[in-house]
């Protein structure tokens, strides 16, 4: 008996590809990326938007905790500020002051600021005093140029690296550098998925949707935050700052020499036996500093008759060097768009610079106001709600993209959904494909963070893909057998 074979159809054989979708390709892809970095990234992002919600409060926080020492109810005409400034001194003669933030208005304090070898960097120790009776009010350590009061620098100690140093600004700047990603791709899947979704929404249909929809509202307040929050990080940070170097978009720096640039290089002092500014004090000396804190209210008329700080807050730099300007800096506080910083000899009744904040590059001037509004400065206490309301609707969203999750797991199963479909970059066009491996290698060599981590899932995610596809002929052959 002989048997015989049908051929195979020819169309059978030669089946036509299916067609390219890039859209439908584009939106898996998004979901996938949304999805894994989501995940992954999302417990960092939480403790970010927790530490960074109380961070945003701690200003105001700060007026009621350290109201003791921020405030008096003493009343009449405040005291020149060379003699508060004397009050401090005396408060702790052991140390060299630096400089003074004098009050602004009646009911505030004084703060004296000095060098203090005992404390951590970019920090000093604040002197309060009583602007009309020099009474002192308590000193406190006093951070950076926001002069952040201990409460406040610790909570910004657990936004920026957990207090944990150098390893872990890691955690902040691996949060920093995913928060565009999965804000922009979830803005993208949303509007791709928009008609699709249905009317009546019960389960994981109604958490999707307001997880989307709060994600919708805050996107653009969260690629804000990832963005000035980048510019503090370390490595995606320091690519910033050169980038902004060579396009020569810096905030100008000022120059406080009194030496004139060839007596300088002779090694010529041109001020020689002038009071406050050389003479028998040492250079570099608390006794420079002394001397010269006696010029701090000349200091202060110089400046605001050359238009700096007539209405705002500033840091009166108190040289401890002989031959060394004062500079008088309008500093940050709320409401306030102009850091000017005039540079003056009071000891020569001159003003020898002012540096404008209009003249600074835009890219600089945007930096400054956008770090000022990212630390809840710029706009006071609606500022300050504002950054609190975006973490806590942060927080929800990050709620509800876990809760989804869960909710796509199989019925009666006690472990999460599977992820999307790998697959979708097989499904796009070669030259879409080439310009997402371009961007995403451009990306991630100027945000390594991103980058990084980015080709680890790429490996990861290739390499199960490759197993999986060796493991369906074994298991195939074993079903028929």
């Amino acid at each position: 008996m002989s048997t015989s074979t049908s051929p195979t159809p020819p169309a059978a054989a030669a089946a036509p590809a299916p067609p390219h979708r890039p859209k439908a390709a584009t939106t898996r892809l998004l979901r996938r990326l949304h999805f894994y970095a989501g995940i992954l990234v999302a417990p960092f992002l939480l403790i970010a938007a927790i530490s960074g919600g109380l961070y945003a409060l701690a200003p105001s926080a700060e007026q009621f905790i350290y109201r003791a020492q921020l405030h008096t109810d003493s009343a009449g005409p405040a005291q020149s500020i060379s003699a508060q400034i004397d009050a401090a001194r005396a408060h702790r003669p052991d140390l060299t002051v630096d400089a003074v933030r004098p009050a602004t208005e009646p009911g505030q304090t004084t703060r004296v600021l000095f060098a203090d070898p005992a404390l951590p960097e970019s920090t000093r120790l604040a002197v309060f005093v009583d602007p009309a009776t020099l009474h002192v009010q308590g000193e406190l350590p006093s951070y950076g140029s926001s002069a952040s009061l201990p409460v406040r620098t610790w909570i910004d100690g657990l936004h920026r690296d957990l207090h944990l140093g150098e390893p872990g600004r890691l955690y902040s700047e691996f949060a920093a550098s995913w928060l565009w990603v999965i804000a922009l791709a979830g803005l993208a899947l949303w509007v791709a998925t928009r008609r699709k979704r249905p009317t009546r929404r019960t389960g994981r249909a109604r958490t999707a949707h307001w997880h989307g929809l709060l994600g919708v509202w805050i996107v653009v307040g969260l690629v804000f935050l990832s963005a000035t929050g980048l510019t503090w990080s370390r490595y995606a940070g320091q690519n910033v700052t050169d980038l902004r170097s060579a396009l020569h978009w810096t905030q100008p720096t000022v120059d406080t020499s009194l030496v004139p640039a060839a007596a300088a290089a002779a090694g010529h002092d041109s001020h020689a036996g002038h009071d406050g500014h050389g003479g028998a004090a040492p250079v570099g000396s608390a006794a420079v500093a002394d001397e010269n804190a006696g010029y701090a209210d000349t200091a202060l008329a110089l400046a605001r008759s050359a238009g700096v700080g007539r209405t705002d807050a500033v840091e009166i730099s108190i040289p401890s060097e002989a031959d060394t300007a004062f500079t008088v800096t309008e500093v940050r506080a709320p409401w306030q768009f102009s850091p000017n910083t005039a540079v003056v000899d009071p000891a020569r009744d001159s003003v020898v610079g002012v540096n404008w904040f209009a003249d600074w590059p835009v890219a600089a001037q945007w930096a400054n106001l956008g770090i000022a509004l990212h630390m809840g400065i710029l706009f006071g206490l609606l500022n300050q709600l504002v950054l609190a309301a975006l973490a806590v609707a942060l927080t929800v969203v990050i709620v509800f993209g876990y809760r989804m999750w869960w909710q796509r797991r199989p019925r009666g199963a006690n472990r999460p959904g599977r992820a999307p479909d790998r697959g979708a970059l097989a499904d796009l066009p070669w030259p879409a494909v080439a310009a997402v491996a371009v961007v995403a290698i451009a990306v991630g060599w100027f945000i390594p963070l991103l980058g990084w981590p980015l080709l680890a899932f790429l490996a990861v995610d290739v390499a199960v893909g490759l197993w999986q596809r060796r493991q369906r002929p074994a298991r195939a052959s074993s079903s028929r057998t």
